[in-house]
């Protein structure tokens, strides 16, 4: 009874336009009466403050913050200068440019909206000049963006680890190659597009020499090689990771560089405060529902209803079936709160089944990130189009076989989990 009390409250407040965290606050205190023992209301408050208060989400604002300060100081500029470089020769090559782009950005931000912002505001514009529809180039845009929480470092991947104690490391490592089989997916996409339409090659590929475009790029490279070189030697924590790669790029921004100014770096902290605000708040408030499910014994009962249809006894079905579920919680709930409400639900489900936590953390993640292009949440999209200057219910119509490449990237990494398990077991993390 709680738990639908709860549903109900949180469907009608979210869409009554409340703030997310307030509707899920409220939902958890519905819940709480529905139940009928109001000295329960303290706990969805401890609740509240305790869901942010965790050492781990601390890697969040650095991560964030390294992101934004890299736009700031001008690197992204030479990550794509270096994807044109590597992939803009060839037919379509703005589109390759678009995706390479993304998953050089993703080594350093790990989230989709900053990639879709800063790389779409450019490349958008010179997808349409060199022969692109307007529409497709803001699809790619969106599409690819969702290498970024995948490639580590990852947000998602951050909040998940937080919420099961599994390895950030670990976890890192293992969306390494899913990240890069999903760029080579969109890749494959443009290569079908630009052959079929004509696309010619990036009109801007060669205007500069090769080893003038290295040495630009050199600098932003090296942020990600200070992410992972760190944590996965073990001589720093996540957070220490992202502290030393902010640190690096402030350097790098005033010193080299020197397209860092102090108002740049006061606009950067204010957009990380207003971004990470918002996930930890999402965050403590989901953590109270979260909280209120497991006291009407919500995961045992839907434990107990897997186990009697036999879903349970096999891994692959348990993950399809939990993907499906994700996916459609995923079009309608914001995907902070989505990941930290339903992964206290299914992650003792996937542990009981013999799923490995490494393994089911990649899937969930990236099933969290293909949220963020499905109508009707989909923020990626509406990035997309207000930076790409698209109408979004004509993005909307043409975003699906996006989703449909990324869902088949999803079975791919279902089927074989070598393919996250592997790399963290060679590198001795997991």
């Amino acid at each position: 009874m709680a738990a639908l009390v709860l549903l109900l409250v949180f469907l009608a407040t979210a869409a009554s336009g409340i703030p997310l965290f307030v509707s899920l606050l409220l939902s958890a205190s519905a819940g709480v009466l529905a139940v009928g023992d109001l000295t329960l209301l303290k706990f969805v408050v401890q609740q509240f403050f305790g869901g942010m208060d965790l050492f781990s989400l601390m890697a969040i604002p650095f991560f964030t913050l390294a992101g934004s300060l890299m736009n700031a100081s001008g690197l992204t500029d030479g990550l794509i200068d270096l994807s044109r470089l590597l992939v803009g020769r060839f037919r379509g090559g703005l589109g390759y440019v678009n995706v390479v782009a993304s998953i050089l950005f993703a080594g350093v931000n790990g989230s989709a909206a900053a990639d879709a912002s800063a790389l779409g505001s450019i490349l958008i514009p010179a997808m349409e000049r060199d022969g692109f529809d307007r529409v497709y180039a803001a699809g790619i845009t969106a599409g690819s963006s969702l290498v970024g929480p995948i490639i580590p470092p990852s947000v998602f991947m951050i909040i998940y680890a937080a919420m099961t104690n599994t390895s950030v490391g670990a976890l890192f490592l293992g969306g390494v190659i899913p990240g890069l089989i999903l760029g080579l997916a969109f890749m494959a996409m443009n290569f079908l597009y630009s052959r079929r339409y004509h696309v010619p090659p990036d009109s801007a590929s060669g205007r500069v020499g090769g080893r003038q475009v290295l040495l630009r790029a050199l600098p932003a490279l090296v942020a990600p090689g200070i992410i992972m070189g760190g944590i996965v030697s073990g001589v720093v924590t996540p957070t220490e990771s992202g502290v030393l790669a902010v640190l690096y790029i402030l350097a790098v921004g005033l010193l080299l560089t020197r397209r860092l100014t102090l108002v740049g770096v006061w606009s950067s902290l204010l957009e990380t405060v207003r971004l990470t605000s918002a996930v930890f708040m999402v965050m403590g408030a989901a953590s109270a529902v979260s909280w209120v499910l497991k006291w009407e014994r919500v995961p045992q009962r839907f434990g107990l209803l897997l186990m009697e249809s036999g879903i349970s006894s096999s891994p692959v079905l348990l993950l399809l079936t939990l993907s499906l579920i994700t996916f459609l919680v995923g079009m309608f709930m914001e995907e902070v709160s989505a990941l930290s409400v339903l992964t206290p639900i299914f992650f003792p489900l996937a542990r009981a089944s013999g799923v490995d936590p490494l393994h089911f953390g990649i899937v969930m993640t990236l099933n969290i990130t293909i949220a963020l292009i499905t109508p009707p949440m989909g923020a990626c999209v509406y990035i997309a189009a207000a930076v790409g200057k698209v109408e979004l219910d004509a993005l909307f119509r043409s975003i699906w076989p996006f989703v449909g490449v990324a869902l088949l990237v999803l079975l791919l990494i279902i089927f074989f989990p070598p393919l996250v398990t592997f790399l963290p077991r060679a590198l001795g993390v997991a």
